[in-house]
């Protein structure tokens, strides 16, 4: 097994990064994938690393919050391309909601269904 590359060092860099830095390094929202490359690191190591370090666990979900406040608001004010919106937002356990009604008369009575199609890998709060 090699030896790791944290340290004090790059727990700042990655802080920093989550903070805002990655508006200095062209990122429009802050990723584990541009954190990885700012650090210089693979995503596994970013795992690895949040699993051993609770400090780096608490910077992952600063980005992690950050990239959903600003997708969110982004995609709401129309700054951002929906398509990407949808995507980025869908990590953060947001889904679509279709709707389908369907009347059927049968005499008198008229029997109403709403059909949702909801994404079930995400847990409800």
């Amino acid at each position: 097994m090699r030896p790791t590359k944290y340290c004090n060092k790059v727990q700042d860099k990655a802080d920093w990064y989550a903070g805002g830095g990655y508006v200095d390094c062209g990122d429009a929202v802050p990723s584990q994938a541009g954190l990885a490359c700012e650090l210089g690191v693979t995503r596994q190591t970013l795992i690895n690393w949040k699993e051993q370090h609770s400090e780096f666990l608490d910077t992952l979900d600063k980005v992690s919050v950050t990239q959903e406040r600003l997708s969110l608001s982004g995609g709401l004010r129309g700054e951002m391309n929906s398509v990407i919106v949808k995507l980025l937002l869908a990590n953060h356990g947001y889904s679509e909601r279709k709707a389908l009604h369907h009347n059927v008369s049968e005499g008198l009575a008229d029997k109403h269904w709403t059909v949702e199609f909801v994404n079930a890998d995400f847990p409800k709060e």
